[in-house]
């Protein structure tokens, strides 16, 4: 299923180590590979769409070796066949993200006239409307619980006090949050802000919340890093002692980090890193504000996005509800 044409570190598609062509691509012809390597290289930037789409054009690419299919034969046909069988195993938002991967590499063939047309520009994917996410929302109260069990006496806890409150009080995502260096909380006249690294290489910046402004002084002062501006600012634990390291938490600190404390805070196990940008836009327009000043404080590219965050209405729709005296 696959070629001895391996690619080298700095052509790492999954960023894993050396991959190797998959054999559709190599059996058309050396610029055919080319061009795919550009696609995961040159033209998708971020990591993680890097990686969900080099999964979902690998695992189609495989099918069409499977069923003796080549780059040049594909046609529409076969790709509808390819997305309806996917249906069957696979959710609607993940045949979407697949059928999209295929579609952009397909397109990116055709531009370096690698193929004559996309033979997937006619396929459509499975109908999927979400008009409420799924994110587990925490009341003010829970959320204030949450931050006020944070054993404040230790530095690890000043710094997830610091983080936990980048991202309630800013609708932050958690990758802007840990990819922030310390010069990214800057000065602006009388308040302070946050400079959030957000996806595509774009700078969004955010006037920090009084309390917001005071967690992250309050860790800053202990971790004694203010001064250290190109350095990152939320930084990984060194194992079980309470110093930190030179690193940039990830994603997976943060995410074990809070289902630890949610936890010990007596919160839902299902907490995440998520669950502060919704908590902190539901409690937003609870209090008055409005989902086009949400849709700008988030970053939201649409304001159908930013809704998928509002919760306001659950508490009626309950109310509603009760009504009923069977």
């Amino acid at each position: 299923m696959e070629s001895n044409i391996v690619l080298a570190d700095k052509r790492d598609i999954f960023a894993t180590g050396a991959i190797r062509l998959p054999t559709i691509i190599v059996a058309a012809d050396e610029h055919a590979s080319r061009r795919f390597i550009e696609f995961f290289t040159a033209n998708i930037r971020n990591r993680n769409t890097r990686q969900a789409y080099a999964h979902a054009i690998g695992r189609f690419l495989n099918w069409c070796e499977a069923n003796r299919l080549s780059l040049d034969t594909l046609e529409p046909v076969a790709i509808a066949a390819y997305i309806e069988q996917l249906m069957t195993v696979q959710s609607a938002p993940a045949v979407k993200q697949h059928l999209a991967a295929i579609k952009m590499l397909l397109d990116w063939l055709v531009v370096g006239q690698v193929l004559p047309f996309n033979p997937a520009a006619s396929v459509r994917g499975p109908r999927h409307v979400v008009k409420k996410g799924k994110t587990l929302v925490l009341s003010a109260g829970q959320a204030r619980q949450l931050l006020d069990s944070i054993d404040l006496t230790t530095l690890v806890g000043l710094r997830d006090r610091a983080l936990i409150g980048a991202m309630v009080y800013s609708f932050a995502r958690v990758s802007a949050v840990i990819n922030m260096s310390v010069e990214d909380y800057w000065q602006n006249g009388k308040r302070w802000w946050l400079r959030l690294h957000e996806k595509g290489g774009k700078y969004h910046e955010v006037p920090a919340h009084h309390n917001a402004e005071e967690y992250v002084d309050a860790y800053l002062h202990v971790a004694g890093i203010a001064g250290e501006a190109k350095t990152p600012l939320f930084r990984s634990a060194n194992g079980s002692t309470d110093t930190l390291t030179s690193r940039r938490m990830s994603r997976g600190d943060v995410w074990h980090m809070i289902r630890r404390r949610a936890v010990k805070a007596g919160l839902p196990a299902r907490t995440c890193c998520h669950t502060f940008r919704a908590t902190g836009i539901t409690d937003y327009l609870e209090n008055g504000g409005t989902i086009e000043k949400a849709q700008t404080i988030a970053a939201h590219e649409s304001p159908r996005t930013t809704k998928l965050y509002d919760r306001t209405s659950d508490e009626i729709t309950l109310d509603e509800i009760e009504r009923i005296r069977i």
